[in-house]
């Protein structure tokens, strides 16, 4: 459902990559953020804007961070080790982790870059595996 749920705010709330993955984390594992909390990574849309860092990725690693992380990272060695994971499995799947590689390869004129946005929540749903927030 995780997917269905960031596909939903992407295609038809008009949410950015990084938005639709973490509003869709928040409503698939209720996570209890308020919807203002896409403001938060609204700024990461697009490699933050010059084609960086996918902001499905970094929408990923905010939700992986809702769920997984302690009270704060610097006290939580375990998340560092998630994060990486995280990332190694997002480049594994789509071949790259800048925004602007990812759209030469997957991004289409119709969908945009709906592809990324799935894949960054099935490697999300797979490394979270049912778990709950710890």
């Amino acid at each position: 459902m995780l997917k269905e749920h960031a596909t939903y705010y992407y295609m038809e709330d008009n949410c950015n990559c990084a938005e639709a993955v973490l509003l869709a984390a928040n409503k698939e594992y209720g996570l209890g953020l308020p919807d203002e909390c896409a403001k938060l990574v609204g700024g990461f849309g697009g490699g933050m804007g010059c084609g960086n860092a996918c902001g499905a990725l970094c929408g990923a690693i905010s939700a992986l961070g809702a769920v997984k992380m302690g009270r704060r990272a610097h006290d939580d060695p375990a998340f560092r080790q998630k994060c990486a994971q995280y990332v190694k499995g997002f480049e594994e799947a789509l071949g790259h982790t800048q925004c602007s590689e990812l759209k030469k390869l997957h991004a289409t004129q119709a969908q945009r870059c709906l592809k990324t946005v799935q894949v960054a929540c099935d490697v999300l749903e797979s490394q979270l595996a049912g778990t709950a927030k710890e």
